[in-house]
């Protein structure tokens, strides 16, 4: 951690609803995510976790392009604690063995101020989100047959099967990982 970064400005929170990128293309991002095999989510898990790790290299990767946009670290921050939020509750799904697995609402934006993403040094940055990314993919690599049809549910009521909770990891890595490439270094 980076002891003397100042709290930033604020990130308008995202209030988007994105159980929409399960049904078509995201044109930000051009991610679809209805197209892999679920035999190909964990290759695809550390593939886009990897782009996002090598933005971590880029000088400037620990300052915001403009106050109110996260820099690379602070992305690789968020993507590592999706990676295992995405894992738990896919754990949740198969434990429950078919009945439906009910999880928590997530608030990325309060995970980002309560852990306080600003301060994470880049180098501690890529090794969590290369230890999540890769348990997230031995995780997407378990179920099988009918396991990837069980349900789960979130807080809010949004209802996901592991297959699906899959692909709406898949986009996360995708979008962010197109996020950070156009982020510009700053020297």
């Amino acid at each position: 951690m980076t002891d003397d970064a100042p709290p930033p400005a604020d990130i308008e929170p995202d209030t988007k609803d994105w159980l929409w990128v399960l049904t078509r293309r995201c044109d930000e991002c051009g991610f679809n995510a209805s197209g892999p095999e679920t035999d190909d989510f964990p290759a695809l898990i550390e593939e886009l976790a990897e782009r996002i790790r090598l933005a971590l290299d880029r000088p400037g990767s620990h300052t915001r392009p403009t106050p109110h946009t996260w820099s690379a670290v602070e992305y690789g921050q968020h993507v590592a604690d999706v990676c295992e939020v995405m894992r738990l509750r896919l754990e949740s799904i198969l434990d429950a063995d078919g009945a439906v697995a009910e999880f928590d609402s997530w608030d990325a934006d309060e995970a980002a101020a309560e852990k306080e993403y600003w301060r994470a040094s880049g180098e501690v940055t890529s090794i969590l989100l290369r230890e999540r990314a890769e348990a997230a993919a031995d995780s997407f690599a378990e179920p099988t047959g009918d396991q990837w049809t069980w349900p789960g549910r979130r807080g809010d009521g949004a209802e996901f099967t592991a297959e699906t909770l899959g692909r709406y990891l898949l986009h996360e890595l995708a979008h962010h990982a197109h996020d950070v490439s156009a982020l510009r270094p700053t020297r």
